[in-house]
């Protein structure tokens, strides 16, 4: 692209945008939310169909309309979060409402921008937006501030070439998390097959491969004690760092940064989330280090299971129903190793379970792949947004 930069403006925010501040309806009044049919849109709805978007998970009433502060959106309308999960961003191809957490950026005047070059402009925000926040216990931006956020503004035609640019690097992210999501859902039917009441996987096992047995006799609770302060390990896990469904660990702290007696972890050791076991969260350790008290440390009885065969068996909806299941206490429910023990469950035997493992492995592996080339596109897109606004922003 040959970019003019030299004729290109900088209007502030506020000069080329109405600014309009989402709210939440009152919960309580059942008015405003029993059989909406206007879309309010929350970060979720980005979480869940990406950042075009076109419905969302909850509805408001007409009522709650005429009854709050909320206005009505159109459609192309910018969407930024200013608050909690800061510069997050979308673009509304609906009529919309928002919740509190994000503005609406509705253009002005279309000569001299489009929704589409603002929609990528926005998503090279999240730095200024973490400097401008105050400072509260959650990041947050005065609507003041974002007002006075100096866009650069090329020519229309410029703006077009940009958008069309950006929009084949998000087309081609969105098509991998496609093939990622589709994986997932493959996977966890598989797993659903072989360890629910069917027992099966494919053609290649019978009921005569399957055997029953305790969960005492497949892994052994680890519960090695160390203090923070006191140990060379310099990898800290607490639940928060665990994904759900997910046995690699991503990220971790520092052990200098907790207090109080926690959980020695050994390479290839599973942390398990024995508290609010309905998150999910079962990760296979590829370092030493300490895990947080909330985890349950586990190591396979090889004697009885594949020890890679048997983190899969945990990331079954079998094994995470039944946790749930005996989880006690209703703020905080967490499962005891006694209750755990003791349950029984029906899994292949372990002659069979060699050639399962490699199968899963080629799950995680092509997933990994997948997720990959999500971060290679999106580094390329910041790349390529920092090389066309250099010197400009």
């Amino acid at each position: 692209m040959m970019l003019r930069k030299d004729h290109w403006e900088t209007l502030t925010l506020e000069e080329l945008c109405e600014i309009s501040v989402g709210s939440t309806p009152l919960r309580k009044n059942k008015d405003f939310w029993v059989n909406g049919t206007i879309p309010w849109f929350t970060i979720d709805d980005i979480r869940e169909s990406g950042r075009i978007i076109r419905n969302t998970k909850q509805k408001i009433t007409e009522r709650a309309l005429r009854e709050t502060s909320l206005r009505l959106l159109p459609p192309e309308t910018v969407l930024l979060c200013c608050t909690a999960s800061l510069g997050e961003y979308a673009i509304s191809k609906i009529t919309i409402t928002t919740n509190q957490q994000f503005i609406g950026l509705i253009m002005k005047d279309d000569r001299k921008i489009i929704p589409e070059y603002l929609f990528h402009y926005v998503s090279t925000l999240k730095n200024k937006l973490h400097e401008l926040s105050g400072k509260t216990t959650i990041d947050f931006v005065p609507i003041y501030r974002i007002k006075n956020l100096e866009i650069p503004l090329p020519s229309i035609e410029e703006q077009k070439q940009i958008a069309s640019l950006f929009q084949s690097i998000e087309t081609a992210a969105e098509l991998v998390e496609g093939q990622e999501k589709n994986l997932a859902i493959l996977k966890k039917q598989l797993l659903k097959d072989l360890f629910g009441s069917s027992n099966k996987f494919g053609n290649s096992l019978t009921k005569q491969d399957f055997e029953p047995v305790k969960f005492e006799k497949l892994a052994n609770n680890i519960s090695e004690r160390v203090e923070p302060k006191e140990t060379d390990l310099d990898i800290y896990v607490v639940l928060e760092h665990l994904d759900p469904d997910c046995l690699t660990i991503e990220r971790t702290g520092k052990p200098e940064d907790v207090i109080g007696t926690k959980l020695k972890i050994y390479k290839s050791d599973i942390i398990f989330g024995k508290r609010r076991a309905y998150l999910r969260k079962v990760a296979v350790s590829h370092f030493d280090g300490i895990a947080s008290a909330h985890s349950m440390i586990m190591r396979a009885n090889e004697n009885n299971i594949e020890k890679d065969f048997l983190p899969y068996f945990m990331q079954s909806d079998t094994f995470m129903e039944r946790a749930i299941q005996i989880s006690e206490g209703s703020l905080s429910p967490t499962i005891k190793w006694k209750t755990l023990a003791a349950q029984e469950f029906v899994i292949p035997t372990k002659m069979k379970q060699p050639k399962l493992v490699e199968v899963f492995r080629q799950f995680d592996s092509t997933t990994q792949l997948l997720k990959q080339q999500k971060s290679t596109l999106k580094t390329l897109k910041q790349n390529l947004l920092d090389e066309i606004l250099a010197n400009v922003i």
